[in-house]
């Protein structure tokens, strides 16, 4: 139920529990996977750190990766990682190596042709809904919905208090979400609150530097293994509260 965020758009500037090169984002996957992980979600970098579609480095951080791990591996299509829609789709279609499913951010330009797009390629689209934003608007209008692997309820709001409001109120927004299974995680401040509500809602989450640096006692993470095993101790915790109040 608790997948792993190896590392997002963090950069070196985040610390050294974010991996940034292949070997390091396999070796970070490996260990996440060994704590109880059951998929993985990966940012490929270039050599200076930055997110990037290049079918070069995807071909390579998979690649990586799968040699280490058996679970489904996953990366992003995120709009900073090529902000024109149209260049966006020609990087996709170039790609060699293809992931086992991909995000696609609702709210972003050209969403629908890339979700489309992966789709026609055999990859698992995850569709991410973040809160703050009209994706869940146009989520629920989309053709698409009904086919993607997952919907990712993303919130943004990093107040503890705040965003598991704003995390009831997006699940709220997505309705039925087309029948399709919910992850819902939150970042940073709201990590941790979102999760264990993920856990008491029975929903599947998501931890990893991706969405936070901190465990939930304070202190700095040394590695996604190690988030993803304060995770599991979280979302059980979500889960017996659920039980309690029953």
């Amino acid at each position: 139920m608790v997948h792993v965020c190896l590392n997002g758009p963090r950069t070196a500037a985040d610390g050294t529990a974010v991996p940034l090169t292949p070997e390091s984002m396999a070796d970070s996957a490996a260990d996440a996977v060994a704590a109880g992980a059951t998929d993985v979600h990966v940012h490929p970098k270039t050599p200076c750190g930055r997110d990037t579609l290049s079918p070069r480095v995807l071909a390579q951080t998979l690649s990586a990766i799968r040699a280490r791990v058996s679970v489904p591996v996953g990366v992003t299509t995120g709009a900073w990682a090529e902000p024109d829609p149209a260049a966006r789709l020609e990087r996709i279609r170039s790609w060699t190596v293809l992931p086992d499913h991909a995000s696609v951010n609702w709210h972003e330009p050209g969403a629908e042709e890339v979700a489309a797009l992966l789709l026609d390629l055999g990859v698992g689209v995850e569709a991410g809904i973040w809160s703050g934003t009209d994706g869940a608007r146009r989520f629920a209008a989309s053709p698409s919905g009904p086919k993607v692997l997952r919907v990712l309820a993303e919130v943004t709001e990093t107040g503890p208090s705040s965003a598991v409001a704003s995390a009831r109120g997006l699940l709220s927004d997505l309705g039925d979400a087309h029948g399709r299974p919910v992850m819902l995680h939150g970042e940073d401040g709201g990590a941790w609150p979102v999760l264990r509500l993920a856990g008491e809602l029975g929903l599947a989450t998501r931890v990893g530097v991706e969405d936070v640096l901190r465990l939930p006692a304070g202190r700095l993470a040394v590695s996604n293994a190690e988030l993803v095993t304060a995770g599991l101790v979280e979302y059980e915790a979500g889960r017996r509260g659920a039980r309690r109040g029953r």
